[in-house]
C-alpha cells in the first residue's frame, strides 16, 4: 500500500467514524514477510478431510440426477438457501467481520451469523481470522492458501492438509480484539456445531417436506448436499480461479485478478484485482451493483436502518490506480 492510499484510508476511516487506525488494520499486505529459507516442511494429508470432501462431492454429483425429479418450490428453496449461506459468507464473514468494510445493527448481524452457519465454512472468528492471514501475507507460505501452489491447493488442497506451520504463527499474532468483542461471533463460535447441524442441514431438509410434501431423500441431496457444494466451490473459486485468471487494472504486482465468472458464481466477489488493492472498500469493486449481489444487500441493509458507515475508496484514488497501471506496464514507473 502505497503512503498515498494509506492517507486516504486515514481520511475515509476518519470520515465514516471507524476506530480503526491503519496501523491496527490486519488485512493490509506485509512487505516486510520472508519465506524461510530450506527445504518446505512435509505436507500431511488430513485423511479424514478427504474422505469427506469426496463423499460430500459424490453426494453433490447425486443431487444433481435427482434435480428433474423434485419439486418446482424445493429447486427454489435450494436457491434461497444458496444465498442466505453465500451472504453468510460475502456480506459477513468477509465484507463485515473480516474487512470491516461498513457496520451492521444486532439483527442484521444475527442474521448473517446464522447464515453463515448455513454456509458450514468454519466458524465466523476462524474464517475473518484465516482470511486476514491471507490479505497480509498473500501468495507466500503463511497465506493459507497460497495460490502459488498450484489451481487445486488454492480451491481445496489447503483443506486437505495440514496449514504451513507459518499460517498457525502469523495467525496467532494478528490483532484480534473486534472479533473477539463481538457476542455475535463468540456466541456462534461457541454453539457453532450445533448451529450448522440445524441451519445448513435440518431447516433446509426441513421445510421443504414439512411444507410441500417433499421426499427426506430428495430434500437431503438437494437442498442440503447439492446445494452446500456449489458455495463451497463459489467460495474457493475466489481463492483459485481469480488469483489466477483475469485482468489486472489496478495493481499489476499483485495475482488477484478481475474475473466475471467468479463475480458472478460468487455473488459478488470475483472483482479481486480491485479488492486486494483496495481491501477496505465494501463494494469490492468500482462497479456499485453490477454482477454484485452482495454489494445490493448491503445497499439495502442500509436503505433500512440495518447498516450504515459502508467505506468506499475515492473515484479520484480509483482512477489514479488506473492510470499508474499503463504506465508500469510500458517499464514507465516503477
Amino acid at each position: 500500500m502505497t503512503e498515498a492510499d494509506a492517507l486516504e484510508l486515514k481520511q475515509h476511516n476518519s470520515s465514516n467514524g471507524d476506530v480503526c487506525s491503519e496501523q491496527t488494520r490486519e488485512d493490509v499486505f506485509d512487505n516486510a514477510y520472508k519465506e524461510k529459507e530450506g527445504p518446505k516442511p512435509r505436507r500431511m494429508i488430513v485423511w479424514r478431510n478427504v474422505i469427506l470432501m469426496t463423499l460430500l462431492h459424490i453426494g453433490a454429483t447425486y443431487g444433481i440426477l435427482l434435480i428433474p425429479s423434485v419439486s418446482p418450490l424445493t429447486l427454489l428453496w435450494s436457491v434461497l438457501c444458496f444465498f442466505i449461506s453465500a451472504l453468510g459468507i460475502t456480506a459477513g464473514a468477509h465484507r463485515l467481520w473480516s474487512h470491516r468494510s461498513y457496520k451492521a445493527s444486532l439483527p442484521l448481524r444475527i442474521f448473517l451469523g446464522f447464515a453463515n452457519s448455513m454456509a458450514f465454512q468454519n466458524d465466523i472468528f476462524e474464517w475473518a481470522r484465516d482470511h486476514r492471514v491471507h490479505h497480509k501475507y498473500s501468495e507466500t507460505d503463511a497465506d493459507p492458501h497460497n495460490a502459488k501452489r498450484g489451481f487445486f491447493f488454492a480451491h481445496i488442497g489447503w483443506l486437505l492438509v495440514r496449514k504451513h506451520p507459518d499460517v498457525i504463527e502469523k495467525g496467532r499474532k494478528l490483532e484480534l480484539r473486534d472479533l473477539l468483542s463481538d457476542k455475535v461471533v463468540m456466541f456462534q463460535r461457541r454453539y457453532y456445531k450445533l448451529s450448522v447441524l440445524l441451519v445448513c442441514f435440518f431447516i433446509p431438509m426441513f421445510v421443504p417436506w414439512y411444507l410441500w410434501g417433499e421426499s427426506l431423500w430428495a430434500a437431503y441431496f438437494v437442498p442440503v448436499l447439492l446445494r452446500y457444494t456449489m458455495v463451497l466451490n463459489a467460495t474457493w473459486l475466489v481463492n483459485s480461479a481469480a488469483h489466477m485468471w483475469g485482468n489486472k487494472p489496478y495493481d499489476q504486482n499483485i495475482n488477484p485478478r478481475e474475473n466475471k465468472f467468479v463475480t458472478f458464481s460468487a455473488i459478488g466477489e470475483g472483482y479481486h484485482n480491485y479488492h486486494h488493492t483496495f481491501p477496505y472498500d465494501y463494494a469490492t469493486s468500482e462497479f456499485g451493483c453490477q454482477l454484485n449481489l452482495t454489494t445490493c444487500f448491503i445497499d439495502l441493509m442500509c436503505f433500512l436502518g440495518l447498516a450504515k458507515d459502508c467505506k468506499l475508496v475515492s473515484r479520484e484514488l480509483v482512477l489514479a490506480h488506473r492510470r499508474r497501471e499503463p504506465l508500469q506496464w510500458l517499464g514507465l514507473k516503477d
